[in-house]
């Protein structure tokens, strides 16, 4: 897709912006460099290149998933000012 004029004034829109003439001709004329560069790089060839997510291996450190209740209900509520069948009652906030 090529940025041209009514993209542009879309794009003001959208992102409630007011560009000046000026500053219109230099995102114009950015995108129009980006869009020579991506031609450059369509021309080469990459049917060798081996497809990657990441461009430095990546390790992930996974920690073996245990269940552990480091801490008893009734512990955790004793400093509450009520419970109710091990709940917390909480004055009600929505009517």
């Amino acid at each position: 897709m090529k940025m041209d004029r009514e993209i542009l004034r879309r794009l003001e829109l959208l992102n409630q912006l007011r560009l000046t003439e000026e500053e219109k001709e230099s995102v114009l004329a950015f995108f129009e460099e980006r869009s020579a560069d991506l031609s450059k790089l369509e021309e080469i060839d990459t049917a060798e290149v081996e497809r990657m997510v990441h461009v430095m291996p990546v390790l992930t450190v996974v920690r073996e998933d245990v269940v552990d209740q480091k801490f008893a209900r009734e512990d955790l509520q004793a400093g509450a000012p009520e419970t109710d069948e091990g709940y917390w009652c909480v004055p009600k906030v929505v009517e």
